[in-house]
């Protein structure tokens, strides 16, 4: 390979690049020097003596140039945050919890409603001192008998302070008149049921007739 070289480079007068490939081809490639020929060949030989040399020849002011391969990246994917789902056990918690809230506020309602309907029962029977029952009470008896008759135990005397102070009277609260010493049944819409006295018994009056008074829920 060392004398094709030289040789070569005799004859063209130029410096040559020799590449051996590892097939055991010999590509020679000459760049310009100061001859003062324009096409110069270049030969070369190998020692195999069973395989051909390639020659390759290239004008003076051939250039050679070298194509940097195109890289395509692709940028990382976003990484979002993703928040924690709740668990079944957390979801059946929630739900319980908004069922008892709603079955609270139900039993309360229909608590009230029927109050009021057990204090219609009531009109009409007579005024007793002390008695508790339909067939006589007074205005205490008669309020502790109608929250008996939806289940409720409530004081005899007193019952109020058993119960929640409320500006906003639902029908079934108790109304407190003349600081404690008269007490009946709110049934909405500014009326009240109450054993009143032995001349007028137990009646649907407005709350207004008898002095205003202070409402009490059991909510």
């Amino acid at each position: 390979m060392s004398k094709a070289v030289s040789a070569n480079a005799g004859t063209v007068g130029r410096q040559a690049a020799v590449i051996a490939a590892a097939s055991g081809l010999i590509l020679s490639m000459g760049l310009p020097a100061n001859a003062a020929d324009t096409t110069a060949g270049v030969s070369a030989s190998t020692e195999s003596g069973s395989q051909t040399a390639l020659a390759v020849t290239a004008a003076p002011t051939a250039t050679v140039s070298f194509e940097r391969p195109v890289v395509k990246t692709t940028p990382a994917p976003k990484v979002e945050t993703v928040r924690a789902q709740s668990t079944d056990t957390e979801r059946t918690s929630e739900a319980t919890a908004t069922k008892a809230s709603k079955l609270t506020d139900a039993v309360s309602s229909a608590a009230a409603s029927g109050l009021a309907a057990i204090a219609y029962t009531g009109i009409g029977h007579p005024y007793v001192w002390g008695g508790t029952s339909p067939s006589g009470w007074d205005c205490s008896g008669f309020t502790q008998w109608v929250y008996a008759q939806a289940g409720i135990s409530i004081p005899r005397v007193n019952a109020w302070t058993a119960m929640t102070p409320t500006a906003t009277p639902s029908p079934g609260d108790l109304v407190v008149q003349n600081g404690g010493a008269h007490v009946g049944i709110y049934v909405g819409n500014g009326m009240m049921i109450s054993a009143l006295n032995p001349s007028q018994g137990t009646l649907l009056h407005s709350v207004a007739s008898t002095g205003g008074g202070s409402f009490y829920t059991m909510k």
